[in-house]
């Protein structure tokens, strides 16, 4: 392995905190799947997620399904975009990866071998429970095949090296006949292949560490009078092919994180979406379309322009979210016709980019809840993680890839919204089996149960590092891997063992206190593994020999078995710290 790569590696052990008895082979492979998946999913996620390489993995590496732009591992979490959206965009993401420096036809053909095996009706072969886990959620995408909405899903297969890929005639020659058998399956739109070597995988790794740049061309515009806080500002209209730029990433999928601070996913095809589609697909109505149209704004943290080229740097679209996405899916449709009206704002002012984002909302279907994530609750929650200093600092991310070019942070510290709430809602709301499904479960609670303004901070972030704190001790083998899929149960069970059963208002003064007892638990090492492991046996003791499963902790029964043990154990503990005191 050349040095470069090494020092990629070295630097990816430090960010990701994997234990440096992690081999290097083993850390090479999830450096793999973290870079292959990273092309084409732009927010953070957990590496151990997609790592699917062990007993049982088919001889694949690493494997992601990526439905309508979102990374699952569920059937829930399908099943809820669905609804969302009203259809499915998937993608089969698979990984393999050799710390040799040579592409082994041998090798590559196994891989082959393997993906074939994960779509096969009746597999042959056993696989392990994250396998199976994905196999889950496969069939049931298949079963709803009526709503793939462009195409069929995609295959994207990655095989990375430490070597040079040298387009060797006859490994390529097979490589093509095995997709073709791919193809004829008819289960697939579209089947890719990508060798990557030494370079490709450096290239991808630095590239998952920059903000989101694009250069295009804004010849049609105006620039609008200065505005304080304002850097620039300009007004105008924009070529459709030439808009699509600013939301595709390298390889043609649009690009989500972009709309997270638009505060409504893409509705799919409701009535607006379906007039604005057939406007497009009328000559007419594609000529009119700027003029029909509201636009689209964005707002931009870094803008460099030389006459009609415009550079934007760590941008987001705050209005145009359900207009990005019929534009996208219309990409073949979109003659030269068609212009999108373009507001581009350049300001790194918060208060003006909240005030933007709540106004050109209120012009659509908004309600007051959902505009939450621009809300100064949010601002002051980042604040607070930032006051904590070194072991116990977190970051807590506010908008997409915000820490993404930021020196020296490990990436296991970066707090997400959706991240936030799930945690949140499992050790303060006991809503552990809600958190373990999937976020749609939990939105209906923001703005009622979460993000209140009179809330106190501390049981945000105090829930957020009881779930780093656990992903670590998992990560690095001083808990079982095999209660991960309990983790959300693990954070409820700890707030009562070590918190106690009279929990305070989350309004109240006293939760300070309370949400820093069990902060103190969690920031000691030796601490936290015994209050974990006390809640493994709480976890234990509710499962009464059977096993666990990821269907089990998605349940309401077992969130409330579980959290009645917790509570009877807590009330014995608190029964006899009472009595010890009594006789003192």
């Amino acid at each position: 392995m050349d040095r470069v790569t090494k020092s990629y590696l070295d630097e990816f052990r430090s960010e990701q905190s994997l234990s440096s008895s992690l081999s290097e082979s083993d850390l090479f492979e999830l450096f793999a799947d973290y870079c292959v998946v990273s092309l084409a999913h732009e927010e953070e996620f957990d590496t151990e997620d997609v790592h699917v390489g062990g007993e049982g993995d088919l001889g694949l590496d690493g494997l992601a399904i990526i439905v309508n732009g979102a990374l699952i591992s569920s059937v829930e979490e399908a099943s809820d975009l669905l609804e969302i959206n009203g259809f499915l965009d998937v993608k089969f993401i698979f990984v393999q990866a050799k710390t040799s420096s040579s592409f082994s036809g041998e090798q590559i053909m196994t891989f082959f071998d393997g993906v074939d095996e994960f779509f096969a009706e009746d597999p042959a072969l056993p696989v392990n429970e994250k396998v199976e886990a994905a196999r889950e959620v496969m069939s049931w995408l298949y079963s709803k095949s009526v709503k793939f909405k462009r195409q069929k899903p995609v295959i994207e297969m990655t095989f990375v090296t430490t070597g040079q890929w040298q387009e060797d005639q006859y490994l390529t020659a097979k490589i093509e006949k095995r997709k073709g058998q791919l193809m004829a399956t008819g289960l697939f739109g579209e089947v890719k292949f990508t060798p990557l070597g030494a370079n490709e995988i450096q290239t991808a790794y630095q590239r998952s560490k920059n903000n989101v740049t694009v250069e295009f061309s804004f010849s049609n515009k105006v620039l609008l009078p200065e505005i304080e806080g304002v850097e620039e500002a300009y007004l105008g209209v924009l070529p459709a092919k030439e808009y699509l730029s600013l939301i595709t990433d390298p390889l043609g999928n649009i690009r989500k994180p972009l709309f997270y601070d638009n505060v409504r996913d893409f509705q799919g095809d409701n009535e607006v979406n379906g007039e604005i589609r057939q406007t497009l697909q009328d000559p007419a109505g594609q000529q009119r379309f700027a003029v029909l149209n509201n636009g689209v704004t964005v707002v931009t943290r870094g803008l460099d322009t030389t006459g009609n080229k415009f550079v934007v740097t760590d941008y987001q679209i705050v209005n145009g979210c359900q207009t990005s996405h019929v534009l996208f899916d219309a990409a073949e449709e979109l003659s030269d016709e068609v212009h999108v009206p373009l507001k581009v704002i350049s300001t790194a002012d918060e208060e003006i980019i909240s005030a933007i984002i709540t106004a050109t909302n209120r012009q659509t279907e908004v309600t007051a809840d959902d505009l939450y994530a621009m809300s100064a609750f949010q601002k002051r929650l980042e604040a607070l993680y930032d006051a904590f200093p070194d072991k116990k600092k977190l970051h807590y991310e506010r908008r997409s890839k915000q820490y993404a070019s930021a020196n020296g942070i490990e990436k296991v510290r970066i707090i997400g919204k959706t991240l936030q709430v799930r945690a949140f809602a499992a050790m303060f709301l006991d809503d552990a089996h809600r958190a373990a499904r999937y976020y749609g479960d939990l939105r209906a609670q923001v703005g009622t149960k979460i993000f209140i303004d009179t809330h106190k901070l501390e049981p945000y972030y105090v829930s957020a590092y009881g779930y780093y704190r656990l992903e670590f001790l998992f990560r690095n083998n001083l808990l079982p891997v095999y209660y991960k899929p309990a983790r959300y149960h693990l954070l409820m069970a700890l707030r009562y063992l070590v918190g106690g059963t009279d929990m305070p208002a989350l309004t109240a003064n006293k939760m300070t206190g309370y949400a820093n007892k069990i902060a103190e638990v969690l920031w000691s090492d030796d601490a936290s593994v015994e209050a974990f492991k006390e809640a493994i046996e709480v976890i234990d003791a509710v499962l009464a020999g059977d096993v666990l499963t990821r269907d089990v902790v998605k349940t309401q029964s077992f969130t409330d078995s579980v959290k009645a043990a917790a509570v009877a154990r807590a009330e014995e503990k608190e029964a006899t710290a009472d009595g010890n005191a009594a006789k003192k």
